[in-house]
């Protein structure tokens, strides 16, 4: 047969290709909006502003991405604890009251935990990280119980014949094996993050949710597309390298 490889090489360069072109477009709309001028000018109102100038887009941007991270963090390390203790005999009479919890994160509306948190937290990034973090518990939970409860037998028996304990199991053997799977749970809950973020700036958190909004409010198409683009853009190429990293730990816990 022939050589596969020339083949792969074309699609990773292509690919690489298509990654640059994204990153330079969004550094493009992020620190020279105004390039952009004449492209969102028909969007506009007649006579109105066409590019967001209230607030600097990069600290927007980057005030965005850090209430996603801070969220993402706090989310991963509850999810995965909680995961790591239901999936030990001591706490496996908790997994169904565990789902229920993680459940009620992603079916109650990001907009009511908002308005629920604003009386105690106040205006600002408080209640926004609130909503974020129960949001993004789900996808991250079910990915680990998955991960760990499907671990190869043969594999936990060796660390067992090796005299492994059970921390030394779970940290040298369980965990990084399951790693590539709960980065899929990771992945798919920063995603959601990076899109729910946006209705932060209804209760003044600092987002990329503020240009939007004052498109809405203006009738501002040019607004509203300007904004969405720079969350899409974040969201494509944030997907993009943590599914690249779970093809990497995958091939290694292959290997």
């Amino acid at each position: 047969g022939r050589d596969p490889r020339p083949r792969r090489g074309a699609r990773m360069t292509a690919g690489n290709l298509l990654r640059a072109g994204l990153l330079a477009l969004l550094l493009a709309l992020v620190l020279r909006p105004d390039w952009f001028a004449p492209l969102f000018a028909p969007l506009a109102p007649a006579g109105g502003p066409v590019i967001y100038a209230r607030s600097s887009l990069l600290s927007l941007s980057l005030s965005h991405l850090g209430l996603v991270a801070l969220a993402s963090v706090a989310a991963t390390l509850v999810a995965v604890a909680l995961a790591i203790f239901v999936t030990r005999p001591v706490g496996a009479s908790f997994l169904p009251l565990s789902r229920t919890i993680t459940n009620i994160g992603q079916t109650f509306p990001p907009v009511a935990v908002l308005a629920l948190a604003v009386p105690a937290l106040g205006f600002g990034a408080g209640p926004t990280l609130v909503a974020l973090f129960l949001y993004g518990l789900l996808p991250i939970f079910e990915n680990a119980i998955t991960a760990l409860s499907t671990l190869p037998p043969a594999t936990m028996e060796a660390a067992r014949g090796m005299g492994l304990n059970r921390w030394q199991r779970l940290w040298r053997v369980e965990l990084p094996l399951a790693l590539p799977v709960i980065l899929t749970g990771i992945r798919l809950s920063v995603v959601i993050a990076l899109g729910t973020a946006t209705i932060g700036s209804t209760v003044a958190a600092r987002t990329l949710g503020e240009v939007i909004i004052a498109g809405l409010l203006t009738n501002n198409t040019a607004y509203v597309l300007q904004g969405g683009l720079i969350v899409g853009l974040f969201a494509v190429l944030i997907y993009d390298a943590m599914a690249q990293l779970e093809r990497y730990l995958s091939r290694r816990m292959g290997a």
